[in-house]
């Protein structure tokens, strides 16, 4: 039977644990954050980030908001229609992609693709001891690796957040002319007519936001990775995991910001 006192010293351990991790990722964001403002500066670096996330991550976020859109669309025609609410479809699904679905799910989508790749390429740097040959060579690895990738990220996602928003409203009118009888001139009269700057803006603060936490999560877990290639492995699962938990957690965060 396990003693009541070593479950409770169990317990107070793992708050000890967690807290120590929250508070270095604090430090280590506050420090990479503080990189960005001083100089030297790595245009080269920051370009090469920012193109890796926005450019190479287009086609799944692409994808992933069309077929939301269509998706969206038939499931509420499926339910509106019960109602005889059929005309509120376009005002749904654009409502749906700009402020949750769009920054959300390219959110996800960027965690796994993006996280994993920073998280494992950091890893290997740290594990082959090239971080250290950066410090040795009067490269501050904080400011060459991490700063320019916190900063594309959060420039990068809203991007891609906007083609998302495009796309998947795309997904939605063409199962709506196609597939349920909407006239696209009335679609799209609705879908303008109905959708508001605040809920367009709300989704792109989401996506800074998120695209902050994803290149701060996957550096921090490359930066921190030990043990060779088993801890490189780790720390990729681990950036993709967190990511994605904070993203929905976060999501909340600004939604009772903008709407509570």
């Amino acid at each position: 039977m396990l003693n009541p006192l070593s479950f409770l010293a169990l317990i107070g351990g793992a708050a000890l644990a967690a807290c120590r991790q929250v508070g270095a990722l604090t430090l280590f964001a506050a420090e990479a954050l503080s990189h960005l403002l001083r100089p030297p500066f790595y245009p080269r670096m920051f370009a090469r980030a920012f193109v890796e996330i926005a450019y190479f991550s287009l086609p799944v976020v692409a994808l992933t908001a069309v077929f939301t859109g269509m998706v969206l669309a038939l499931q509420s025609y499926s339910g509106f229609s019960r109602f005889g609410a059929e005309s509120a479809i376009a005002n749904v699904v654009v409502l749906s992609i700009t402020r949750e679905l769009g920054p959300v799910l390219a959110g996800l989508m960027v965690a796994g693709r993006i996280g994993a790749a920073f998280a494992a390429e950091i890893g290997t740097m740290r594990v082959t001891d090239q971080i250290d040959a950066l410090t040795t060579l009067s490269t501050n690895p904080m400011k060459y690796l991490v700063a320019p990738r916190l900063a594309a990220g959060t420039l990068a996602m809203p991007l891609l957040v906007v083609v998302a928003d495009i796309l998947g409203v795309m997904g939605g009118w063409l199962i709506g002319t196609t597939q349920l009888g909407f006239s696209s001139a009335s679609y799209l009269t609705n879908t303008i007519n109905f959708v508001q700057f605040e809920d367009v803006f709300s989704g792109l603060v989401k996506a800074a936001v998120f695209g902050f936490v994803i290149t701060l999560m996957g550096c921090w877990s490359g930066y921190t990775s030990r043990g060779g290639a088993q801890g490189v492995g780790a720390a990729t699962t681990m950036a993709v995991v967190s990511s994605s938990i904070l993203i929905l957690a976060l999501d909340y965060v600004v939604t009772a910001m903008f709407f509570g």
